[in-house]
């Protein structure tokens, strides 16, 4: 009798532990699922993180094939730290006229007459510890495209570089291939005359302008 007591104890105690452990494993197989499927997506990491937006805005029709300048609808991206998206006004400048009655350009009309402003997808973010200044960046000769790509040929925007620390850090540390004349920030198309005159014209932009990017904490954790 005693020995049958002793091993239904054992019996229930193992039941309990392989419930126990069936369990956990369970609730670890969802947690990694779920990690990875949050943090390893194009949404987390933002690489290749391409929104559908509330009304379609081809940079490729816009700055590729009709010359806009990045300016026009960014107006004080060489003034302040952020780039402003454009308003609806900026849309309409154009579009009173210019396919006034397109079905794709139905939020841009109603945004203009109720005078709400359009719920753009944001697609380039940095984490909110991290700060970023467009304006420095640009007037030190830093082309639109070292950070968002070959934007003048996407018909819809997406995000193409990382913009990690290490991403960032790697230009700060050797700013010279990335860095190009002034004029030519806008100008997604630009290449040097020569192959080696990149580096030659970076060399002399930074000391020219006294270029030094900072490679401590608090130059980009304020």
């Amino acid at each position: 009798m005693k020995v049958r007591f002793v091993a239904t104890i054992l019996d229930q105690y193992a039941d309990r532990w392989l419930r126990l452990v069936i369990a956990t494993a369970g609730l670890l197989l969802i947690a990694t699922v779920a990690v990875v499927w949050y943090y390893f997506t194009p949404k987390y990491t933002r690489v290749r993180y391409q929104p559908t937006q509330p009304a379609p805005f081809s940079h490729e029709l816009h700055v590729g094939q009709l010359g806009m300048s990045c300016r026009y609808c960014h107006t004080h991206v060489d003034e302040a730290p952020h780039a402003n998206v454009p308003s609806t006004q900026t849309c309409m400048i154009c579009h009173l006229r210019v396919k006034a009655q397109s079905p794709l350009l139905a939020e841009i009309r109603n945004s203009w007459e109720s005078g709400m402003p359009v719920r753009w997808n944001q697609v380039h973010r940095l984490p909110d510890y991290a700060y970023f200044n467009h304006a420095v960046h640009i007037n030190r000769g830093v082309g639109c495209q070292s950070c968002h790509g070959q934007i003048n040929e996407m018909k819809v925007v997406y995000h193409a570089e990382p913009l990690s620390m290490s991403w960032c850090l790697e230009c700060h540390r050797n700013p010279t291939p990335y860095l190009r004349p002034i004029g030519e920030v806008y100008n997604l198309d630009w290449k040097p005359e020569f192959a080696d005159s990149a580096l030659e014209i970076g060399q002399r932009m930074e000391q020219e302008l006294k270029i030094n990017p900072p490679e401590t904490c608090q130059g980009c954790h304020r």
